[in-house]
Parts: C-alpha cells; sequence; structure tokens
C-alpha cells in the first residue's frame, strides 16, 4: 500500500486520533473512510447536477 504524508494541524489530528480511538480503529483506516465517503459523495452530486443539466437541456429543446 502506498504511503501518504499529509499536512494538518495538531488540534486536528488529535480529533481525529479520538474518534478512531473511540471506534478501536487506526488513523489511517478512519481517514481512508473519509475519503471514500467524500469521493461518493463528489460523484453522486456530479451526477445529480448532469441530471439537472440533462433535464434543462431537454425542456429547452423541447
Amino acid at each position: 500500500m502506498a504511503r501518504v504524508l499529509i499536512s494538518m494541524p495538531e488540534r486536528f489530528l488529535d480529533e481525529i486520533d479520538q474518534v478512531a480511538g473511540n471506534e478501536n480503529r487506526s488513523r489511517s483506516e478512519l481517514i481512508r473512510e473519509a475519503l471514500r465517503t467524500y469521493m461518493y459523495r463528489n460523484q453522486v452530486r456530479n451526477t445529480q447536477k448532469a441530471s439537472r443539466n440533462a433535464e434543462i437541456l431537454d425542456a429547452l429543446l423541447s
């Protein structure tokens, strides 16, 4: 597995570690899940936006 170095404020990292600890997960696992969730939501938003744009275009062309 590839490694990635990121920078963040210590306070934020402390919060991440606290959540990971509460869920008995590693910091890396928590961050991977957060990024997967972000990318999924972004894909859904883009799909919905494309669908709305297609509906508008269809209405304009009708």
